[in-house]
């Protein structure tokens, strides 16, 4: 335990706050003993109890002992009421927790007792079934996160080492029987595939620790690359294809990955290696409208030059009364103002009297003409939208302004009909499109 112990003393200085999260398992136990012995902390022991097994309270009372007994500040939070997936609900409460701790103690640093075996098992499981370069990486020695480090000393040691460590040093823990189970992903990596390459060579954490930080290396200097042109690629949610494909596969890859993470967030470990090349295939693709569904009812829509994902449910038909500031399904704003010296497309100005009020705002139908301004006869919106060469997806939810009777007075942005009034004519209503 040299080298953890050693490490501990060179990132966190002498009469730091340090917060543990101790599950009473022998990898907490350990730790929070070593940093007791280092002697030169305060430490704080933050315990959750998840209620999932009979044994749960027995083991939250051990570690309250161990606590009382060697002057370690002991806090305590139970999870009892469980909503969706439970492994992802308990570790949400627990960082809810924790972070609360962080900021009651002004703490800087949270320690978690992930170790060099949890850090093969992890990899291991993300290369099992596949992901993308950043996605085989396992996790960090140091995190460092909004306001403190997420910090995992034991990285460099196997669970043999910690479990020796417990017993030369006769300390209690915790054994959790569901560790055992072969139905949990995890645990059979841990039974039946660990052993063979701990056999081959006993150090195999410590290669895999190397290779954990030759994939970061290479990921951030990417992200570097990839940080310089992103901008000028992804342009107000839309992926600029004649751009994007200019770029090297990997960047091409990365920025994808990027664009994702912003959109899925937590969700983000939906998105698989066949969901970028899919997206990849389709962008380099010559045909110009195209889509693909993608994980939790996205879809990314290519038109012409341009190609953005969105939810599925905003295609959704509307209808809204124009009243005061409205956010319309295209993310864009509508709203009625006193005056304006804007001729553009983006300001309609209207008389009352020649139209039925309110005025509504909605998604196009089959069938929709308007009056263009200027011009004799009708034109179909649909024709329209395509000489715009507005994209395909964008058409089912593009606004139209209407009267109460249905006809059509603006799109705005694009066309105004005959009832938009000069700036010399009456008018008493102007709105404008944002």
């Amino acid at each position: 335990m040299n080298e953890v112990i050693n490490d501990i003393k060179k990132e966190i200085k002498q009469n730091e706050i340090v917060i543990i999260a101790t599950s009473g398992g022998p990898d907490s136990m350990a730790l929070i003993n070593i940093l007791k012995n280092i002697n030169k902390y305060k430490l704080i022991c933050a315990h959750v109890n998840h209620k999932l097994r009979k044994e749960s309270n027995a083991e939250a009372k051990m570690v309250k002992n161990y606590c009382k007994e060697n002057n370690i500040i002991f806090e305590y939070h139970e999870i009892d009421n469980y909503k969706g997936n439970t492994e992802a609900h308990a570790r949400e409460k627990r960082y809810i927790f924790f972070e609360s701790l962080i900021k009651k103690y002004k703490s800087k640093y949270l320690l978690t007792a992930h170790h060099g075996d949890d850090l093969i098992e992890t990899m291991l499981m993300r290369i099992s079934r596949g992901s993308n370069f950043e996605g085989y990486m396992g996790f960090s020695k140091i995190t460092k996160r909004d306001s403190y480090y997420l910090y995992r000393p034991l990285i460099y040691v196997t669970k043999d080492e910690i479990l020796n460590y417990c017993e030369k040093n006769k300390i209690d823990y915790a054994t959790d029987i569901t560790n055992k189970d072969d139905k949990y992903t995890r645990n059979r990596f841990r039974k039946y595939i660990l052993p063979p390459l701990k056999k081959e060579n006993p150090n195999i954490h410590k290669s895999f620790l190397k290779l954990n930080a030759t994939i970061k290396e290479y990921d951030e200097y990417v992200n570097k690359q990839v940080s310089k042109i992103i901008n000028e690629v992804y342009v107000e949610g839309n992926i600029i294809i004649s751009k994007f494909i200019k770029e090297d596969n990997i960047i091409q890859k990365k920025i994808l990955i990027t664009i994702l993470k912003e959109i899925y967030k937590t969700d983000i470990n939906e998105i698989k290696e066949i969901h970028i090349n899919n997206i990849i295939k389709i962008l380099k693709d010559k045909k110009p409208n195209q889509s693909i569904n993608l994980p939790k009812a996205y879809i990314l829509n290519k038109s012409y030059d341009k190609a953005h994902i969105q939810k599925e449910e905003l295609n959704k038909p509307y209808d809204y009364i124009i009243k005061d500031d409205l956010i319309l399904p295209n993310s864009h704003k509508i709203k009625i103002i006193k005056e304006t010296n804007d001729n553009s497309n983006n300001i309609l100005k209207i008389n009352s009297k020649e139209i039925k009020l309110p005025l509504h705002i909605r998604s196009r139908k089959n069938g929709d003409k308007i009056e263009i301004k200027g011009l004799k006869g009708s034109k179909k919106i649909k024709d329209i939208f395509i000489d715009e060469k507005l994209p395909k997806d964008q058409r089912d939810i593009y606004p139209l302004v209407t009267d109460d009777n249905g006809i059509i007075l603006w799109i705005p942005g694009i066309k105004k009909s005959k009832f938009d009034k000069s700036k010399n004519e009456n008018y008493d209503i102007i709105v404008k499109y944002f």
